[in-house]
């Protein structure tokens, strides 16, 4: 059996992909901050809900109930720069234009999607829970856009090392290598 010691729960003890989050101003400029309380869960039939938490009074969050849309751009190791500027800065002080990104728009919703990301949600909010400070957005997916050099055979066929995405636990990590599929281990 593996040795294990208990530690305190804390939110860096939770293993979690990096998202910046892209919303939609009041005056219609984008704005984006780097969101990893982000997980998907089952609805009705064949649905799929994007769940993502947002905690404070930051504009992000505020924007996103406003509007109810977002876009969720994945975090790949060559964005980290992005990601700390977003994170580090604050629509309250200004705009966060001290960093060159190349933004376009959603192709189903309006919302800004960063050029960079590989792997980008479109999204559409179909109920929020309050729990404390924060809010859990159960997120319709209305459109997922991918890199072109992902070639998948199916749904499960997604090669996560060709997106190098950013796992966050209180540290940035990154993805290692393919290690195989569900019943490649029996």
């Amino acid at each position: 059996m593996t040795k294990r010691r208990n530690v305190k729960p804390v939110y860096s003890m939770c293993v979690q992909p990096s998202f910046i989050i892209g919303t939609n101003n009041e005056d219609g400029s984008p704005n984006f901050a780097p969101i990893t309380w982000v997980s998907v869960t089952h609805e009705a039939g064949d649905g799929y809900l994007l769940v993502i938490s947002m905690s404070g009074t930051k504009a992000t969050k505020l924007n996103v109930l406003r509007t109810g849309i977002f876009s969720a751009n994945l975090v790949s190791t060559d964005m980290l720069p992005l990601m700390d500027y977003f994170g580090s800065r604050h629509a309250k002080d200004g705009k966060k234009d001290g960093i060159a990104c190349a933004v376009s728009r959603g192709e189903v919703l309006d919302v800004p999607v960063l050029d960079l990301s590989r792997w980008v949600y479109e999204c559409e909010v179909s109920r929020a829970v309050e729990t404390g400070d924060s809010v859990t957005f159960f997120c319709a997916i209305r459109n997922i856009q991918m890199d072109e050099r992902l070639v998948c055979k199916d749904p499960f066929d997604v090669d996560l090392t060709v997106l190098n995405p950013v796992i966050y636990s209180g540290k940035y990590h990154s993805l290692g290598k393919l290690l195989g599929g569900i019943g490649d281990f029996l």
